[in-house]
């Protein structure tokens, strides 16, 4: 289904609300019956999840979800959010906008990564854009935007080749101005960070600075080996050795979904037609995350509620872009944990249970103006979502001696 209403303008810079989201029951029943006509697999032959996302899981995640979930519920929160669509390059973007009340407030544009998508970011904007309801100051109050990656959610899947980080980078740079931000400042985490650093490269005239949780701070000859799967180079020690072994890790054990989705996204039908098969995709993104996820379908949830984990993987269903939001790996060419020569402000945040924890020595060398660094205890890739309070605390904390510059 297509539940971006199509409008005519002779005016394709127009910005255009976006309509209120009112799924069809229908489509709703539909997807239970889905769920609950799985064809299961037999249970996996170990006691661990290195076979891929658990049988027990998946069959807890489905008896709640063909039964209890109220997808009705997100599309209320949905709804209370001003969104709004504009043509860019021939491509409509989706995008929330929210301004602060306060005056001077900074202009922030933030971008998902995948299996994310705006649900990600809901639980930001209101620290975000309302500091002084959270404990902060008017001061630090930001412009919120965080638009929908080209063939995620509400942004129509190109129909052209081409669409990889590097254009949405420059698609970004003119929704920011076209809203009237000429200087603004980005976050990004996953496709959102390799977005984001991109457009500290194109415009660092126009981006202030830039923050991540997943940054590209690991030295060439370090990812290389890690990307081999060989042994710690000699003199890496601490939080570097640990940065190390859990790229290799993942490297050597984790990255399969991006293999194929960077070989053959077309391949992956059963996405489209499998709520549970979409559902098991989107769970097996990184063993640390999936270890977090996983305990909230066991009645122990963390910063991830049962909610909080369908209502990203029902907007990916009801939208119908799991093949979609697959090309953007098929279409990038750059790495995401490489050094890129960020020159602007960056700010890191540094999770335990990010695919890799990115050290403070690393982080130094590879941003020279590194003006914020914070190495967290607790928090996951999907750091926004699960961790909203200190995420919006790192946020604040990394741009608020750019703020003279701006105002």
């Amino acid at each position: 289904m297509n539940m971006v209403a199509q409008q005519t303008s002779s005016d394709t810079s127009a910005i255009r609300p976006f309509p209120q989201v009112h799924v069809p029951e229908s489509e709703l029943t539909e997807l239970r019956r889905r769920i609950n006509a799985t064809r299961w697999p037999t249970r996996e032959l170990v006691n661990d999840d290195s076979q891929g996302v658990q049988f027990a899981t998946t069959q807890a995640l489905a008896r709640y979800w063909g039964t209890d979930y109220d997808w009705r519920k997100c599309e209320a929160k949905l709804n209370a959010i001003p969104q709004f669509l504009t043509e860019i390059d021939g491509q409509d973007i989706h995008f929330m906008h929210v301004r602060s009340k306060h005056e001077n407030a900074l202009p922030l544009i933030v971008t998902h990564g995948w299996p994310g998508s705006i649900i990600e970011q809901m639980k930001i904007i209101e620290p975000l854009t309302n500091p002084t309801a959270y404990g902060a100051g008017a001061a630090d109050a930001f412009h919120l935007v965080i638009p929908s990656v080209p063939g995620y959610g509400y942004s129509p899947e190109p129909t052209t080749l081409g669409w990889d980080p590097v254009r949405i980078a420059k698609a970004w740079l003119v929704l920011m101005k076209r809203l009237g931000y000429e200087e603004f400042v980005a976050q990004g985490g996953d496709w959102g960070a390799s977005i984001t650093q991109l457009l500290a490269l194109q415009a660092p005239a126009n981006v202030l600075g830039i923050h991540s949780n997943m940054p590209g701070t690991v030295p060439a000859d370090i990812l290389a080996t890690a990307i081999a799967g060989g042994p710690a180079p000699a003199g890496l020690a601490g939080d570097e050795l640990h940065a190390f072994e859990q790229l290799r890790d993942f490297y050597t054990k984790h990255l399969g979904y991006a293999v194929e989705m960077t070989c053959r996204p077309q391949t992956l039908y059963g996405l489209n037609d499998s709520p549970i098969g979409l559902a098991a995709w989107i769970l097996d993104h990184d063993k640390d995350s999936y270890e977090v996820i996983a305990p909230a379908f066991d009645g122990n949830p963390g910063g991830l509620t049962r909610d909080d984990i369908l209502d990203n993987i029902t907007l990916y269903w009801l939208t119908g872009t799991a093949v979609s939001s697959a090309r953007l790996y098929w279409e990038n060419k750059l790495g995401f944990f490489d050094i890129k020569g960020v020159t602007i402000p960056v700010g890191v945040s540094a999770f335990p249970r990010e695919i890799y924890t990115a050290p403070q020595s690393w982080s130094e060398k590879a941003y020279p103006k590194l003006v914020y660094y914070k190495k967290h205890d607790i928090g996951c890739h999907f750091a926004a979502w699960e961790q909203p309070k200190l995420f919006s605390e790192d946020v604040r904390a990394s741009f608020r001696s750019l703020r003279k510059a701006h105002a």
